[in-house]
């Protein structure tokens, strides 16, 4: 005739009555008829306290019940933290929850999510199990940082990993490199005063050191290549073929000198620039191909005239001389034998006398013949 209800240690009963909740039952054996329309619902205290089909409103009137409890209010614009023991369990997001504060010690971090920004008191080391409500960004060593909530901007980063709430709040972070960078120029088609259309590749390396100054503007990049096709026009533009290509070098120093006076409105340390390549035409570099070598074939004659007429000049000195001087001329005489006998294998004499006497008349015979 009696139904018997027994409620564990580590258990509570809700006990209700044609379906209302009368009142919370604590361990032990209980005894109602089996007609009496009494049911009990058993909870275990170690887990959190949730009645199947029934609101937790229905529940929170029971002081009794509630001073065993623990209740959470989650706000719509709130995440909160449930930690048991210390220990993280989960993210609760808005709604009220009530749990068991016999058995664990359980505590709450309330986030509020119009503050984007994960505050450092959230344990870095939980962060991965709520990756799918925060979004994370890094900043590099070498870059600098800018953080914009709803597109307004709010602070400066340094370089690090930094956390946000997804919620109603837009966040957005725009970084820039700090590091030394290049721009190339390439082919780019000037013509010069003499109507001469070249192209030139040139370089420029520079540094960002205002980064917001950098970040202000709309296509950084763009507005400094930009720059660099004028001044690159302005400079050729004054300039005759013949005389830019003997003041090639002279480009690097006119266009950095003007870029520095940029530095200010960009943001930016110019740190040096330079003409890689001047390209001329297939035309054009036929005629100077046939210019350079009739340069070179005129320099050409020129040394080899220049060399003939001294030559020429030592030869007629050293003829004065020895029709000045018998002796040095009768040197000369021995040197040429000299030559004439390295060359020669043998040499057969017919007569007295040895052999320098005979050579020595030989010559003297001839000399006489001349004159």
């Amino acid at each position: 005739m009696f139904k018997k209800v027994t409620i564990q240690a580590d258990q509570r009963g809700l006990l209700f009555h044609k379906g209302n909740y009368v009142k919370k039952l604590i361990p032990g054996t209980y005894n109602y008829l089996i007609w009496s329309q009494a049911t009990v619902v058993l909870l275990n205290i170690a887990k959190p306290f949730v009645v199947e089909g029934k609101d937790l409103q229905l529940f929170l009137h029971d002081e009794e019940l509630v001073r065993e409890l623990e209740i959470v209010r989650v706000q719509d614009h709130e995440y909160v933290l449930h930690y048991e023991d210390g220990q993280f369990v989960q993210l609760l997001k808005p709604g009220v929850y009530a749990y068991w504060n016999m058995l664990k010690k359980h505590t709450f971090l309330h986030m509020d999510i119009r503050q984007p920004e994960v505050p450092a008191e959230v344990d870095r080391s939980i962060l991965p199990k709520l990756s799918v409500y925060m979004q994370s960004y890094e900043i590099a060593s070498y870059e600098s940082g800018f953080l914009f909530y709803d597109h307004v901007m709010q602070r400066e980063l340094s370089p690090g990993k930094y956390y946000f709430w997804k919620g109603p709040v837009s966040v957005m972070i725009k970084s820039m490199d700090l590091r030394q960078q290049q721009m190339d120029l390439i082919g780019q088609e000037i013509m010069t005063e003499d109507k001469v259309t070249l192209r030139l590749n040139f370089v420029c390396q520079y540094k960002i050191v205002k980064p917001l100054r950098a970040l202000e503007m709309k296509s950084f990049d763009e507005q400094i290549h930009i720059q660099l096709q004028l001044m690159l026009r302005e400079y050729v533009g004054t300039l005759k073929l013949d005389d830019l290509l003997k003041r090639k070098e002279d480009a690097a120093s006119f266009i950095l000198s003007r870029l520095r006076e940029k530095s200010e409105e960009f943001g930016v340390q110019f740190l040096s620039a330079g003409v890689k390549d001047v390209i001329l035409p297939g035309e054009m570099k036929e005629i100077l191909n046939t210019v350079l070598l009739a340069e070179k074939k005129a320099q050409a004659n020129l040394i080899t005239r220049r060399e003939e007429t001294a030559s020429t000049r030592s030869l007629l000195n050293t003829a004065k001389l020895m029709d000045e001087n018998q002796t040095l001329f009768r040197l000369k005489e021995l040197e040429f034998l000299e030559k004439i006998c390295e060359k020669i294998g043998s040499i057969s004499l017919t007569g007295g006398g040895d052999l320098l006497e005979r050579l020595n008349s030989l010559i003297g015979d001839r000399k006489a013949a001349g004159k």
